[in-house]
């Protein structure tokens, strides 16, 4: 109440203080933004407080713990000087009313929103949803919208979003043409991924003689955040550990500066999207081989420390020019280290972290964004030890990215809506959540269910391509499920990927097992099924793949469920098994395969039985408010539906 400021806290809510009942001399300190209720007090001319949640962080996020330091400094203060028994508790962050007055809304009238053109392997659909997001909040704003975006097959070009569309490709030169021709007040170039980032770098020295000012974060950030080496260096700043890495402008000096570092090494080629030009070196004649092929996709390399088979996990962060800082969706990669994330089954929440492995990694995003001075959106990666609580920073994309758009459909939060709005210094307290329309849009959303993102390649299509994976992405699609268990969800984006999969079984595979679980390729989960079929234990997977242990015994669950299937038939299956068979994701046509019956059948059973779905909302906040959108999924693992279905249709 004193600064305006936003805490994220673990809140204990069994009761609250009824303000209406406190004495003259006491006053709120912390009201909860979404309910309204009280979360502290304080007195107005005694050095007393108090607080309803827990600032001790444990368990918890750690964004109230200078409240420690103020009551300690208050101790030390009042004992040196008696006179200040007398005052109030003294707490930072500065006045509310001045915050407000430091960081106004931004007035302007006309934005120019970069697109990120035609498709590409790493830019696709996602930044058209990023994009559509952006015109849509800027024009709630009231405001006049101009598009460049050459992509005719898009949402964002569609008549009734932007004001007006250049079908020109997104260069510095097109952009530049434009800008002379309409004048806007502001610029958006985080909204069109890679391509619009570059073009934004490229024209930053011309902006201001342009009369166009860049909306959210700096353009300084953007050049931080995409330059490897300035990226190390600011980190190292703030005590924040990156990888053992140096820079390199041409092979010789690549070849030079890997004697300090060690093999093996991660090749990575600065500016470059969907890691393009990347991958791992185990000796000298693979760096000179990959340096030959990073150069011609970039000016600079960055050779680093190769953490090969450490957990990946990513943040995306949320900030707003009043220093508001939260983290949306966390996520974990099914794969360790070494495959490009796009090219990674992705799990959100992450299922494999201790509550401390996660608040340490959720503080240092909250640290690293502060620092870099981001506003609005971005993402930030790890790599985590597995054996301890270890872990480096691979990089920060400052900008709505493909996990933007996969953290947005995964919790409900429009990540891409409030970056806009948050560009144009709007708090996070004041921008509402869309979902509840009761509550703002300064709050972690809670997950009751997993969702699973699956890549799809479409490798066959390319002649002398290689199936493996790697660091540089090779996906030219992916899918996305909910379910309320990882079985649940991971069994239906196998189903979605590619309608001849009936789910987690074994198949028909394009190499030997041992191959397949060594060296990743397209079809590796397919390899894992296999294996498992065949025996392989827990233990001596993960030995070859050094995937989770709690992702390969979950998968083993499955394997083992589908073989206990197969002793049954439509006849002498229970009612128990059939419910708890599709609480696990198996379909019906999968049961069919294993009772050598037909889908017909099996449906009929289960529906004669009573076995039948339930559907849930996507409500950001796991049940607390009531969600008035229509973000819905199926799943078995429930009683009974969120929303009722008698209007047939009609609203």
């Amino acid at each position: 109440m004193l600064t305006g400021k936003c805490h994220i806290t673990s809140q204990n809510h069994g009761f609250a203080v009824e303000t209406s009942t406190l004495p003259a001399d006491w006053v709120e300190l912390f009201v909860n933004a979404n309910d309204g209720s009280n979360e502290g007090i304080r007195h107005t001319s005694r050095p007393y407080f108090s607080v309803q949640f827990h600032p001790e962080s444990t368990p918890g996020p750690r964004d109230t713990e200078f409240l420690f330091d103020v009551f300690i400094n208050t101790i030390v203060e009042t004992i040196t000087h008696k006179e200040l028994l007398q005052a109030p508790v003294k707490f930072p962050g500065g006045d509310a009313a001045e915050n407000e007055r430091l960081h106004p809304k931004v007035d302007v009238k006309k934005v120019l929103v970069l697109g990120s053109g035609g498709l590409s392997i790493g830019q696709a659909g996602e930044f058209d949803y990023s994009g559509s997001q952006a015109i849509k909040a800027l024009k709630e704003e009231g405001i006049y919208t101009i598009l460049i975006n050459p992509n005719i097959a898009t949402i964002q070009t569609s008549k009734g979003l932007a004001d007006k569309v250049y079908f020109l490709p997104v260069t510095a030169e097109f952009v530049r043409k434009v800008i002379v021709h309409e004048r806007p007040d502001a610029i958006y170039v985080t909204f069109g991924g890679q391509t619009a980032l570059q073009v934004g770098i490229q024209l930053k020295d011309e902006f201001e003689e342009l009369g166009v000012r860049v909306l959210g974060t700096p353009i300084d950030t953007i050049i931080t955040t995409e330059d490897r080496e300035l990226f190390a260096r600011s980190m190292e700043s703030i005590g924040e550990k990156c990888a053992k890495s140096a820079s390199a402008s041409t092979t010789e000096e690549a070849v030079k500066v890997v004697k300090d570092i060690g093999f093996p090494v991660i090749v990575r080629a600065a500016y470059a999207l969907g890691g393009l030009g990347s991958g791992f070196a185990d000796n000298e004649r693979e760096l000179v081989a990959l340096c030959n092929k990073a150069f011609a996709a970039s000016p600079q390399v960055l050779i680093e420390r190769s953490m090969k088979g450490w957990k990946e996990i990513e943040y995306e962060v949320v900030r707003d020019a009043r220093d508001n800082c939260i983290t949306v969706c966390n996520m974990e990669n099914f794969d360790p280290l070494g495959i490009h994330t796009g090219d990674s089954i992705v799990v959100a929440p992450s299922q494999t972290l201790s509550d401390e492995d996660y608040n340490m990694l959720r503080t240092t995003a909250v640290n690293v964004i502060r620092h870099l001075g981001v506003v609005g959106e971005c993402n930030i990666q790890y790599a985590l030890n597995p054996f301890s609580r270890e872990y480096c920073i691979i990089e920060v994309n400052a900008r709505l990215s493909r996990s933007s758009a996969l953290a947005s459909k995964a919790t409900g939060y429009p990540l891409a809506f409030i970056a806009a709005k948050l560009g144009l210094g709007i708090p996070l307290n004041k921008i509402s959540n869309s979902v509840t329309q009761k509550t703002c849009a300064c709050f972690e959303p809670s997950l009751d269910y997993v969702v699973v993102k699956m890549p799809r390649w479409d490798l066959k299509k390319f002649t002398r391509v290689s199936t493996q994976l790697g660091s540089s992405m090779k996906s030219v699609g992916e899918v996305m499920s909910i379910g309320r268990t990882f079985e649940e969800a991971i069994q239906k984006a196998i189903r979605a990927i590619d309608f001849h999969n009936l789910g987690f079984n074994d198949t028909k595979a394009l190499m030997s097992i041992d191959d397949e679980l060594q060296t990743p390729s397209d079809q590796r989960l397919f390899a894992i099924a296999n294996a498992m079929h065949s025996g392989y234990s827990v233990n001596k997977i993960w030995e070859m793949t050094k995937i989770d242990k709690w992702f390969l015994s979950k998968l083993k669950g499955l394997s083992d469920f589908g073989k206990l299937m197969t002793t049954f038939n439509t006849s002498t299956i229970s009612l128990n098994l059939l419910r708890q068979a599709k609480q696990l994701g198996f379909c019906d046509r999968q049961l069919a395969r294993f009772w050598d019956s037909t889908e017909l059948a099996v449906r009929l059973l289960r529906t004669e039985a009573g076995i039948v779905p339930v559907v849930k909302q996507i409500d950001t906040v796991a049940g607390e408010f009531e969600a008035m959108s229509n973000y819905l999924f199926i799943t078995y693992n429930g009683s009974e539906s969120d929303v009722k279905f008698n209007d047939y249709g009609v609203s």
